[in-house]
């Protein structure tokens, strides 16, 4: 059989001008029916396609939605959508796409604001770029990273000096609804050293994303940053990709070079977000109404981030972690705490006392600290937690005056310095401390011990 080519040679190359290669399957597209729909969960038959694939559900007037294979059953096929499902009608087209092969990259994402697959939020119009970068995991082998030995400068003066955080460390933000964890971000957005900041606004309430970007990110901090927003009202797998698209870009400027600073708010949200999908598709819960999939997806996430090959760039992660009621032996604050590099914990009973940030020196670790670090700044903030923590165990005899004078020394220090401590750890919202300023501010803390002796 003759090839058209040979017999009508004018009008075969008239129609490749209007063919769309990439549009064009390179085996035949098989579609497929919705077939029932429960809850978030979309049942097809008649495709058969991986874990992980993009389909688009087509209505018998036109309405799309794009929707991921999230399990199977012999022949019937699960899928969860990416927005809301309203319109569905059952014996809907079921299309096997690829959207998520490729994202725009570039210096042109810093100042903007987008949504959990790439689009702009932020009303800027769309953006084009010439690089692209392909959104599957690239796994960096552990032998091959580059070890955490450089601190990176927050801009807060307790984290540079007493809890002090290397390039590339991830390291969780354990904290309850209200206690600053917010306006810590923010402030770190703003003073860190960081050449990228890569903001990830997790299954936060829609006004508090707004009031984040407006107001305690402010337009100094948003022109050096990436947001990736996906507000509570999205579909829990939107926010699932939110989060992958986030530390995605993230992973981008690394490969460039550049040390990123990673802000994910919040874990404990992707956490949930990867429960409603699992329990929606039928697997079993485990601890405490979590399934296993959820503590498997954290460190899958969470691992991505760190230092790239020597001589590549870093990103230093912090994984915010909601402690409902302030509890930290929530399964996800728990398993969190295991794989980080450390934690800072807020409390609320210094955000009651109005010591802001209200970090908790005591119950907060980094565990890089000792090998970034001299000896003499280790020995200081040693000093420091010492100080402090004889002081609060104190506090009570202190108050009440049940506590003589000269019975103990070293409380009697304590007691003496702790406003000056109090003092320290204490920042303003707009107040900026690089690490060399931390450090020193440290050292001449523990230095007054004359002005008090006296």
């Amino acid at each position: 059989m003759s090839h058209p080519a040979d017999t009508h040679p004018s009008l075969y190359d008239s129609l490749q001008r209007f063919r769309r290669y990439d549009l064009v399957p390179d085996t035949p597209l098989v579609t497929g029916r919705l077939t029932r729909m429960v809850g978030l969960t979309l049942e097809a038959i008649g495709i058969q396609v991986s874990v992980g694939r993009n389909c688009l559900i087509i209505n018998r007037d036109g309405r799309e939605v794009e929707a991921e294979v999230v399990g199977f059953n012999n022949d019937i096929t699960y899928l969860m959508p990416v927005q809301r499902v309203e319109g569905l009608q059952p014996g809907a087209r079921v299309v096997p796409i690829d959207r998520r092969s490729a994202l725009v990259m570039g210096e042109h994402l810093c100042g903007r604001v987008l949504n959990g697959v790439g689009r702009p939020l932020d009303g800027l119009g769309d953006m084009n770029s010439v690089s692209r970068s392909a959104f599957k995991i690239q796994e960096i082998n552990p032998l091959q990273r580059h070890p955490i030995d450089t601190p990176l400068d927050v801009g807060i003066r307790a984290i540079n000096s007493l809890l002090t955080v290397g390039k590339g460390q991830r390291i969780g933000l354990f904290a309850g609804s209200g206690v600053g964890k917010s306006v810590l971000m923010g402030m770190m957005t703003r003073f860190t050293s960081a050449d990228i900041v890569v903001v990830g606004l997790i299954g936060e309430r829609g006004r508090e994303v707004k009031e984040f970007i407006d107001h305690i990110l402010g337009p100094e901090g948003l022109s050096k940053s990436v947001v990736v927003a996906s507000p509570a009202d999205d579909a829990p797998l939107m926010r699932l990709r939110a989060a992958q698209l986030a530390t995605r870009i993230a992973e981008y400027f690394r490969d460039q070079g550049r040390n990123v600073l990673l802000l994910m708010d919040s874990l404990s949200r992707y956490g949930q977000a990867q429960r409603e999908i699992a329990l929606a598709i039928g697997e079993p819960p485990a601890t405490k109404g979590y399934p296993p999939s959820v503590f498997s997806k954290i460190p899958e996430l969470v691992e991505r981030a760190g230092n790239g090959e020597k001589g590549g760039g870093s990103i230093t992660a912090f994984y915010t972690v909601l402690t409902e009621g302030d509890d930290l032996q929530d399964p996800i604050a728990d398993s969190a705490r295991a794989i980080l590099d450390g934690h800072i914990v807020l409390s609320r009973r210094l955000a009651e006392e109005g010591v802001y940030p209200a970090i908790d020196i005591e119950a907060s670790i980094s565990r890089v600290m000792p090998n970034i670090v001299d000896p003499a700044h280790l020995a200081r903030a040693q000093q420091f937690k010492r100080l402090l923590a004889k002081y609060r165990a104190n506090q009570d005899l202190v108050t009440i005056g049940a506590y003589t004078k000269g019975s103990d020394p070293e409380l009697d220090e304590a007691i003496a310095r702790y406003p000056d401590l109090m003092r320290f750890v204490s920042q303003g919202m707009r107040e900026g401390a690089s690490y060399n300023d931390s450090t020193q501010q440290l050292q001449q803390v523990l230095m007054r011990q004359g002005d008090h002796g006296s």
